[in-house]
């Protein structure tokens, strides 16, 4: 009975916890740009690997960043077979959306003096490219990019960079994410971790502070609604 009561008050400590940052991934959960990468990339495997890999078997790529993806799959020129990816996801007809709602949870964040951050695996100019053109990039005090740190998640550098440059405690910090690597990264950053829902394609492993259905559930559980 001790421990289930233990159990319970470290559930609602999670819960009624006032986090001064909350730093979001970027690709499946502010951003969906799935289609936009895995065709793409379906399309420079078939071309230079000769292989015909099934979209869903390629799912599990998007916790990767771009050049480890190519680097996984067995490309032989990583640089130029990641520019080449780049070339053809900026040609593809459906470009990054917003995921509905993302712009009412970022802008009610900032009013309520929450720091919002981004730890992305994205490098910076297709940062610009996706991002920015969302008008949002004012309400994002930190950007940690795919450049600016030599190890990506599952390490946790990049949380620990964005801590770093805010000067703020990891314990203070909150990261959503929608893959077991942005889970990872988080736990070995000392952070909690809230699952983006709507864009996780696998759950295993995974254990969350919070379980966002969607975007506004951010404001909803964090109780700023």
């Amino acid at each position: 009975m001790k421990e289930t009561f233990k159990s319970i008050l470290k559930g609602i400590g999670k819960y009624m916890r006032n986090y001064k940052c909350i730093i979001f991934d970027l690709d499946g959960t502010i951003l969906n740009t799935e289609r936009m990468n895995m065709i793409p990339l379906q399309r420079l495997i078939k071309e230079e690997l000769h292989k015909d890999i099934p979209y869903k078997d390629l799912l599990k790529y998007k916790a990767y960043a771009g050049k480890k993806t190519i680097e996984e799959l067995g490309f032989k020129d990583i640089d130029k077979s990641y520019n080449k990816w780049v070339e053809y996801v900026n040609e593809f007809e459906e470009g990054a959306v917003l995921y509905e709602g993302f712009d009412e949870v970022i802008k009610t964040l900032s009013e309520k003096g929450i720091i919002c951050a981004i730890a992305s695996s994205k490098m910076k100019n297709q940062y610009k490219i996706d991002f920015e053109p969302t008008g949002l990039k004012k309400y994002i005090k930190c950007e940690v990019l795919a450049e600016d740190t030599e190890r990506h998640k599952p390490y946790p550098d990049p949380l620990l960079k964005v801590s770093e440059i805010l000067d703020i405690n990891p314990s203070d910090c909150i990261y959503i994410g929608d893959t077991i690597f942005d889970f990872k990264a988080t736990k070995a950053a000392g952070m909690d971790f809230g699952i983006a829902m709507w864009g996780a394609d696998d759950l295993e492993g995974i254990e969350a502070e919070f379980n966002f259905k969607n975007p506004r559930d951010i404001l909803k559980e964090l109780k700023l609604l």
